[in-house]
């Protein structure tokens, strides 16, 4: 198991009935896309991770999938896919997702946060990419777990759990390389969860500041002990399903 202390979420611990109607139909259209996506691609026995990896041969621990990423040079966000050793990995899990938006893609005004010997990005003013959230998969190709993590893990320039809630509604990958269903999949995936991401963000700070109070003066943006920050256990089905029931009032 990796390293961490954060607490698990509760999967059902999420009110549907506080979001608005239009909140809940943008939901709704996003459970539709990913739910269509696992369908056409089941249909050949493929899956969402499987589009990454083809081609690729050897899969190895720590590579990212596909080389290079997967970046919409227009949008600005930003996705890989990567695996950890087993004995790191959450249960159930064969790999995971990471998520970031680029300087050019976030909405105006965004800053990074005062964080303690943080080294601005040398090589473009484009370099300081937010990381949004991550995505665990099992064995089959399907998203279990959705988590945080600190800044050491991706070496992203942390801003604070506000700033990157308005990015969401930034990130799109638009294109169709390498496999506009698993393009097509993740951008509806961050819609589709979208509260449950906002609270394990907002967690996600809340996690780092109660690691700083207590481990004080150690730079806990640094520190390889906190690595996941806050995690929910995720069932698309059943936040289909949630959202059905909170539009039937």
């Amino acid at each position: 198991m990796r390293t961490q202390v954060a607490k698990c979420l509760p999967a059902e611990g999420f009110a549907f009935s506080g979001l608005s109607r239009e909140q809940l139909q943008v939901m709704k259209a996003a459970a539709e896309e990913v739910v269509t996506v696992h369908r056409v691609l089941e249909k050949t026995s493929d899956n969402v991770v499987g589009e990454l990896l083809r081609g690729s041969g050897t899969f190895y621990e720590w590579d990212h999938y596909p080389k290079g990423d997967v970046y919409d040079s227009e949008t600005h966000a930003q996705y890989y896919y990567h695996a950890h050793p087993p004995e790191e990995r959450f249960e159930g899990e064969h790999g995971h997702f990471h998520t970031f938006l680029r300087p050019k893609g976030m909405p105006l005004g965004m800053r990074p946060a005062p964080v303690p010997k943080a080294e601005p990005p040398l090589e473009s003013d484009n370099d300081a990419l937010s990381h949004l959230i991550a995505i665990a998969m099992d064995a089959k190709g399907f998203p279990i777990r959705l988590f945080t993590v600190n800044r050491w893990v991706t070496g992203e320039t942390w801003y604070v759990a506000q700033d990157v809630i308005r990015m969401l509604d930034c990130f799109e990958i638009g294109h169709a390389r390498p496999s506009w269903p698993a393009n097509r999949w993740m951008t509806a995936m961050l819609r589709l969860f979208r509260p449950q991401i906002e609270q394990l963000i907002r967690e996600r700070d809340a996690c780092v500041a109660d690691w700083q109070r207590e481990h004080a003066p150690k730079d806990v943006y640094e520190d390889r002990k906190l690595e996941v920050t806050s995690y929910v256990d995720i069932n698309v089905e059943r936040q289909a399903e949630q959202v059905a029931k909170a539009l039937a009032g």
